[in-house]
């Protein structure tokens, strides 16, 4: 059983609350907040005040995914009394551990995500600290992108890593993900599972989320 995270990357920011009311419509678990800096990643999305207009606008809780350069000096600004988690990215931060503790501190749940080609030896030190591990199956920067095959081995082996030290952390799957795959990511461990243009790119939002949910949970 996991849980359903559109991402509204892929949504019509035109009418962005009344897309994300039709994924909660749906039974959707959690929104999924791509902000990129151009930096980091190649494109622009949105900050703090696009994430901070939708609280009350919906009962969902945010999972706010940071792909943006120096991410601590802009983790209070995506702090709401909806947002769930705050995730950064390894390949980001220069003191990863700092920047973890900071996101808690703040009152929220920590997350780090690694790249496609990053390995998991890269949270060796911090897996006991985060609260959510993403892994991402494409790379950052666009949506609607093909998943990367492999990433689903590198979900099985966190998964086994997770059950070898007795840790809880959630693991969480970011790119590519459809209703022909949904199943398998399920299988390998995954615990909520972000999809973008597979929901919102839908002819019916609402029942892409159930068709998602009656697969995953």
């Amino acid at each position: 059983m996991a849980r359903l995270a559109p991402s509204v990357l892929s949504a019509d920011f035109s009418q962005l609350a009344a897309q994300v009311a039709l994924i909660e419509q749906g039974g959707a678990d959690i929104v999924h907040m791509d902000v990129m800096d151009g930096a980091f990643v190649p494109n622009i999305t949105f900050g703090g005040p696009i994430v901070k207009s939708l609280v009350g606008k919906t009962s969902l809780p945010f999972d706010v995914h940071l792909m943006i350069e120096r991410p601590e000096l802009r983790i209070p600004d995506f702090v709401t009394p909806q947002t769930e988690f705050i995730c950064v990215h390894q390949e980001a931060c220069t003191h990863l551990d700092r920047v973890v503790h900071q996101i808690k501190e703040l009152g929220c749940k920590a997350g780090v995500a690694l790249n496609p080609a990053t390995p998991l030896s890269a949270l060796e030190w911090v897996l006991g600290d985060v609260d959510m591990v993403l892994i991402m199956s494409v790379n950052p920067g666009f949506g609607g992108q093909k998943f990367i095959p492999y990433s689903l081995e590198k979900i099985r082996a966190l998964a086994a890593m997770r059950k070898s030290r007795g840790l809880s952390f959630e693991i969480e799957v970011d790119g590519g993900a459809s209703l022909s795959n949904a199943k398998e990511l399920l299988d390998a461990g995954v615990d909520i599972m972000v999809a973008g243009s597979a929901v919102f790119g839908a002819p019916d939002i609402p029942q892409r989320c159930r068709d998602f949910k009656a697969i995953i949970g």
